[in-house]
């Protein structure tokens, strides 16, 4: 699922900074690579290139070693080995895959279930495992949820086990995994000594360490072209210091069928692709959060910011009805989202 050659990239972005760096007699290093099905790029400042490097090299390994533990698709990795086997046996995970496990656990219970690791079977039913999408019969939909739901998990802590109360129960970390790897990275970076770095997993988690040469914060646009023609607002940005933000958005994986179009973001309780939403961000200082609740924010809407708000005080949340019109909400406003009105 990714290569094992680092590759350099110097977004057309970051061109302007170079001469500044230059003369801040700061260092600017790049790299880049492919894991989870995605691209992941940091860019990093400092004094040292040499150090850098190898900070970034570190980091960029951390994602590729977590992508072996949480891959549905690998077939050697802790969830494909729990899948195969926790219906008939508690499995036993590493501690840190149990401590996922319970975030997952966790956020699934702040979201009222919006947010779902168990979600692969009605993934599967859809076409989207690993898929471009089908349309499925209303008899399937309604046999794959009766095995979807974190109801259907135990999770063992004096053990670190983890068992099924049903056959054709599935683990798929997709929607936090990215999160949760970006974090690590970023936890590794800030151990190494690094105190500016912006890094990225395909463009929809990105964490700002620190801040830019001459910046208080990371400015992180989100594609104007993602805002409803004609709405309220044109162009959004926020600032990032210390801080994740996740996107999510219906249009990365759909289908049409009949004139509609069915996205791969599946609403765990009606066991149907998002309608809530088109677009949905989160802000907050762990990556793991945004990656979950942005997915939770775009199968749900406003139904979740409250308990979010509750959950993660200091939340910042955009997203973007997905009705006629698309009305454009921000918390905890617009300035923060760095909207401007039409």
């Amino acid at each position: 699922m990714g290569c094992s050659c680092w590759a350099e990239f110097m977004p057309l972005a970051w061109i302007a900074w170079s001469k500044f760096i230059t003369i801040l007699n700061m260092a600017i290093v790049t790299l880049a690579k492919n894991a989870m099905a995605t691209r992941f790029e940091v860019v990093l400042h400092g004094e040292d290139p040499v150090s850098l490097r190898s900070a970034g090299e570190e980091a960029l390994a951390e994602i590729e070693r977590i992508e072996a533990c949480l891959s549905l698709f690998r077939p050697d990795s802790e969830i494909a080995h729990v899948n195969s086997r926790a219906a008939l046996e508690p499995v036993k995970v590493t501690p840190e895959v149990f401590a996922l496990l319970q975030r997952a656990q966790r956020i699934s219970l702040e979201t009222a279930g919006a947010f779902d690791i168990t979600i692969a079977p009605l993934l599967r039913c859809w076409g989207f495992l690993g898929g471009g999408g089908s349309l499925p019969q209303e008899a399937a939909i309604e046999r794959a949820r009766e095995i979807v739901g974190l109801h259907l998990v135990r999770l063992d802590s004096r053990e670190f086990t983890v068992r099924f109360e049903r056959s054709g129960v599935m683990l798929d970390l997709g929607a936090i995994g990215k999160g949760y790897a970006i974090e690590r990275a970023a936890e590794l970076l800030r151990e190494a000594g690094v105190g500016s770095a912006l890094l990225h997993g395909g463009t929809s988690t990105v964490y700002g360490l620190g801040c830019p040469p001459g910046a208080d914060s990371w400015q992180v646009a989100i594609e104007t072209e993602t805002l409803p023609a004609g709405g309220q607002y044109r162009g959004a940005s926020v600032a990032l210091r210390d801080e994740a933000l996740s996107v999510s958005a219906v249009w990365g994986k759909f289908f049409e069928w009949g004139g509609e179009v069915y996205g791969h973001v599946l609403d765990p309780g009606t066991g149907r692709p998002a309608r809530e939403c088109s677009l949905a961000a989160v802000v907050l200082p762990m990556a793991t959060e945004t990656d979950a609740l942005s997915t939770a924010l775009l199968t749900r809407g406003a139904a979740v910011t409250e308990s979010i708000k509750r959950a993660s005080p200091g939340a910042r949340m955009f997203w973007v009805s997905a009705a006629p019109g698309g009305l454009v909400q921000a918390w905890p406003g617009p300035r923060e989202w760095g909207l401007s009105g039409v």
